[in-house]
């Protein structure tokens, strides 16, 4: 869980950041968007890696919620329940809206199979973001989500550093504040471009 978890979190720093060269302008996230294409030994073997680490991270994250409902037939599994953090009781439930949006985000800008508004972009990958962003109800899905994945990112992260060994109890508040700060980051970079297009910004 934890290893896989890692391969993901690494792959959205590196996803948002390729992202947010839509504030460079069309010319930017176009050039981007060719570079991976002309690339596509690379790219399918990021796109591998990323499916092998969604699947082996669903299935043992099943295997992990069914085994700890198992545990709280009553006893100090109770209370170590009551004690957990809100992120922590709802990464099954953050999980499964992630992977709605990982799904839906793949049929619209990947494969390109939902064209908003009956628009079709060709590479004009900037004109095709901000045309899927101008819609509202998809921009608050994609914002909430990003919201979501934070909260499932901010327990994910701290949890991977005590699963590797990494965190003790002097380093626990430093860790999971790195944690926390790395989960902001990263809602607020996806983000920032769906509020950029309602708010005008980006056009």
């Amino acid at each position: 869980m934890a290893l896989t978890g890692l391969v993901l979190a690494g792959f959205v720093l590196g996803h948002m950041s390729g992202n947010l060269l839509m504030f460079k302008g069309p010319a930017a996230i176009n050039e981007y968007a060719k570079w991976l294409h002309d690339h596509a030994g690379l790219l399918w073997a990021a796109r591998l890696t990323l499916i092998l680490s969604v699947v082996a991270h669903i299935w043992v994250g099943i295997q992990l919620t069914l085994e700890n409902r198992a545990a709280r037939a009553g006893g100090p599994a109770d209370e170590a329940t009551r004690r957990a953090s809100i992120a922590s009781r709802s990464m099954p439930y953050s999980g499964v809206v992630i992977l709605g949006f990982i799904v839906f985000h793949l049929l619209h800008f990947t494969f390109r199979t939902i064209a908003l508004g009956g628009v079709a972009h060709g590479d004009d990958v900037h004109a095709m973001v901000v045309a899927g962003f101008n819609s509202k109800p998809v921009a608050v899905f994609y914002i909430v989500s990003m919201l979501l994945l934070c909260l499932h990112l901010s327990h994910g992260v701290s949890s991977v550093f005590q699963t590797l060994g990494l965190r003790n109890e002097r380093w626990r508040g430093r860790l999971d504040g790195l944690a926390l700060a790395y989960a902001w980051i990263i809602a607020f970079g996806f983000s920032s471009i769906p509020l950029a297009v309602l708010t005008g910004c980006l056009k």
